[in-house]
């Protein structure tokens, strides 16, 4: 004999009616079933409304009732011939006046007792049931309906009754043994006090009623059909990556269930436990999917840790104080208040030094346990001896629980460590000595970054999520979205990275998708997006609160730079190649590496100098390793390397600098590569990472530039500006050639001091032979004394720069 228990979603309409009677019959072929049924979906909510709206006066409670009658009536024109509706027509009917003429008490008294709400609660089951027992006499004769009321038998707390199982399992064993159907169907949640009173199970009771019949008749195993593969390692609406539990235990299943996991209702497993019966969680919708296979038996399993789970809406109350130390019955009267107003405790944890003790309570519990708590101890708190209760609201309880959690070192210090790399502030902390479970206490709006950190960790092979909010998609960012899409599938294959783009914006648009943008489109869906905000844009990313966050700035916007102090303190890491935040005052600079640290957020900026070439990095690992860097001696734009190497008798200085941006080499604005600002901000960089302190206006700014070009205030003015002073130009070239020598826009640091400008580069010198748009930077250093450190490359381009931000990503994805 098996127990077969359909869920609200299962039979919620004909359509998946259909689905459960072909599932039952295939079934009643090998074996007797005793099918339970929910209500339709979101029937029991609509009932409960209309409820409280008759109570409150509003006639509202009409129109739900209408919607329930024309709900079933609906189901039954679909499910039941023609010919064969009268009857069950005019039953449903008498079930919905008997409703009716209840809710009218409600409306006429403006009052909703707790035993009236049950009453009116178990409509929901009575109709489905019924309905569906009707349904299945169409194809299968061998079949009846039974009243669970006759059966399951309780006290009269209502709402949530207590069953007695002597009576209960009595009167289930004398019906179905002599019972001769091949199918019984019944209605969960529902059941009678011992004066025939209607009664309830609580919320999620029909598992708990299926549970009950299958424990009465030692029943082969019990099926929960739902609208789910089964148990999941995590919410799978939380946690896109969970994967369905094959096997899990009893007491893994009660705990996941009662931190969350809504396929199960907590009681559920307690009549069937005892008995040692399996439960199966089963798809409706896919029934030829395994499902999840809960017993007692023992699975030994790689990961120790079964599932994580979660429950929302919690508050934490803390009474403290010395008058606490070495009182015994403190934690008693706690309790004993918090049981007379029935609220329960879902989360306990004390310090040995008894100066306080934590408690975890649902948020709809909070004004009432507070005032009660005060009130209970306000001699206590008159005298000092006790602080007035601590409420902190808005909370969550995350949990990892698996039964071999026990025989692991080291998973509490994992846990903790993978939320505390992602900013996870943890409020409270609790763990059984059966280790089958740990618990900690956050904010509310950390839980969906906790729980993907989490199971991302323990279950998804090590592969690192990042998500990238990407500002500005010009020449350099458009490479940068391309080269992801070239290697996103490598990444996740070879380095474990599962890189998602979320945001991309420009100047004059933006675009969000919390589940990744598709990058093939990420142009069109750009242009299509909502009109660019940067206060809007840090203002989701920060709602958004993904877990590897990473703002990439791609553009050499000032007021952008200003924004990365908003992105690191909420642990979100900035990559950007744009060098005014780096080069900005000394006190800046500092601010956002401390942050950086501060809040585990990595602060990258390698293309700040150098493109792609691995400058900056080899400064640092210089100096982590002990060496002390005394002298630079760099050329460090590859705008202006390219425009000094093309320039001659047959290209114009004009010429070489329009050709150089088509080329994507200079600034949006090429004022900022051939003032020379650029450069200077460029070594000042690279000054400060070596370990100096130093301000852009100590560096000395050698401009070969005409302060008229300089002073233009629009590219066109500036490029005309640049044919006038054409002759200027001609001359200095002609100065580096008549001195056998070639012009080299050249940084220097040295003895606390810094400058930039152009220089003519002998032939026996480094910089001569270098070409096109080529950097190179010479270290000298303790250890490089007499022949210094050389950097060379490329140092300009769209591609190399994409190339190097996303070097930096993924140094952040390898960290």
């Amino acid at each position: 004999m098996k127990v077969l228990k359909f869920g609200g979603t299962s039979v919620a309409n004909a359509q998946n009616i259909k689905l459960v009677l072909d599932i039952i019959i295939k079934n009643a072929t090998n074996e007797k079933l005793i099918v339970v049924v929910s209500a339709f979906s979101k029937v029991t909510d609509m009932l409960h409304l209309a409820s409280s709206s008759a109570a409150a006066g509003d006639e509202n409670y009409k129109v739900i009732l209408a919607e329930i009658e024309k709900k079933h009536l609906d189901a039954i024109k679909e499910l039941i011939p023609v010919s064969e509706q009268s009857g069950l027509l005019s039953h449903i009917k008498r079930i919905i006046n008997h409703l009716e003429t209840l809710l009218d008490g409600c409306f006429l008294l403006g009052e909703l007792s707790m035993r009236t709400s049950d009453t009116i609660l178990s409509f929901g089951e009575l109709l489905s049931s019924y309905i569906i027992a009707e349904a299945l006499k169409q194809n299968f004769k061998n079949s009846s309906y039974k009243d669970s009321r006759e059966l399951i038998k309780t006290n009269s707390y209502f709402g949530k009754a207590a069953v007695n199982f002597t009576i209960t399992n009595e009167l289930i064993i004398d019906f179905f043994n002599a019972n001769e159907d091949q199918v019984v169907i019944m209605p969960g949640f529902i059941a009678a006090s011992m004066n025939g009173i209607n009664t309830t199970l609580g919320r999620g009771g029909s598992d708990y009623s299926a549970a009950i019949i299958a424990g009465a008749l030692h029943a082969n195993q019990l099926e929960i059909w739902t609208d789910v593969n089964g148990m999941f390692t995590a919410n799978p609406k939380v946690v896109k990556q969970a994967q369905p539990i094959a096997f899990i235990s009893y007491q893994e299943a009660m705990e996941l269930s009662h931190f969350g996991a809504k396929v199960l209702y907590p009681p559920t497993i307690q009549p069937v436990l005892r008995k040692n019966i399996p439960i199966i969680i089963k798809n409706t919708f896919e029934p030829e999917i395994v499902g999840t296979y809960i017993s007692n038996q023992e699975m030994i399993f790689s990961n120790p840790v079964k599932g994580i789970s979660h429950i929302n809406n919690i508050t934490l109350i803390t009474l403290e104080g010395s008058g606490m130390i070495g009182v015994s019955g403190s934690s008693k009267r706690l309790f004993e208040v918090l049981s007379h107003q029935n609220i329960n405790v879902i989360f306990i944890t004390q310090a040995s030094s008894e100066h306080s003790i934590c408690i975890g309570i649902l948020n709809s519990d909070a004004d009432s346990a507070e005032e009660a708590i005060n009130k209970a101890f306000e001699i206590e708190i008159s005298q000092n001896k006790i602080d007035l209760c601590i409420v902190e609201k808005n909370l969550c309880i995350i949990a990892l629980v698996g039964e071999n959690m026990k025989n692991h070192q080291g998973l509490s210090g994992r846990m903790f460590s993978t939320l505390g790399k992602n900013n996870v502030n943890i409020r409270a902390i609790a763990q059984g000595a059966s280790e089958r479970n740990i618990s900690a206490v956050i904010n509310e709006r950390d839980v969906k970054k906790a729980l993907n950190t989490l199971h991302e960790n323990f279950f998804e092979e090590n592969t690192k999520q990042l998500n990238l909010f990407v500002m500005g998609v010009g020449n350099v960012g458009e490479k940068f979205m391309e080269q992801i899409q070239q290697q996103k599938k490598f990444l996740k294959e070879n380095l474990k990275i599962n890189l998602r783009v979320i945001a991309v914006s420009n100047s004059r648009k933006m675009h969000f998708d919390e589940e990744g943008i598709d990058l093939k489109e990420w142009q069109t869906l750009l242009e299509n997006g909502e009109i660019a905000n940067q206060e809007k844009f840090i203002d989701t990313v920060k709602e958004l609160n993904l877990r590897n966050s990473i703002f990439v700035d791609i553009t050499a916007n000032e007021n952008i730079s200003k924004t990365y102090e908003q992105y690191l303190k909420r642990n979100i890491a900035v990559v950007t190649c744009n060098k005014i935040a780096c080069a900005s005052e000394y006190d800046n600079y500092k601010k956002l590496k401390k942050l950086s640290q501060q809040f585990n957020a990595p602060f990258l900026f390698e293309t700040n100098v150098g493109a792609g070439l691995p400058i900056i990095d080899t400064v640092k690992n210089l100096v982590a390793s002990g060496d002390k860097v005394n002298k630079i001696q760099a050329v460090l734009s590859g705008s202006l390397n390219f425009i000094f190497n093309n320039f001659d008798e047959k290209n114009s200085f004009h010429d070489v600098v329009i050709e150089a941006g088509v080329q994507g080499f200079t600034e949006p604005d090429p004022k900022i590569d051939l003032s020379g600002i650029d450069v200077a901000r460029k070594i000042l960089i690279l000054i400060r990472e070596s370990g100096y302190q130093m301000e852009i206006d100590e560096i000395e700014n050698e401009s070969f530039m005409p302060a008229e070009c300089l002073d233009t205030t629009t590219n066109q003015a500036f490029f005309d500006s640049l044919i006038k002073h054409a002759a200027h130009f001609e001359a200095i070239y002609k100065d580096a050639l008549s001195k056998d020598s070639r012009l080299k826009y050249v940084a220097q640091f040295e003895n606390g001091k810094a400058n930039v400008g152009l220089q003519f580069i002998a032939k026996d010198h480094p910089f001569y032979n270098l070409e096109g748009k080529d950097n190179i930077v010479l270290f000298f250093t303790d250890r490089y004394v007499d022949q210094p450190l050389l950097i060379k490359g490329a140092g300009a381009g769209a591609a190399v720069t994409a190339s190097g931000i996303f070097a930096d990503v993924i140094r952040i994805g390898n960290r």
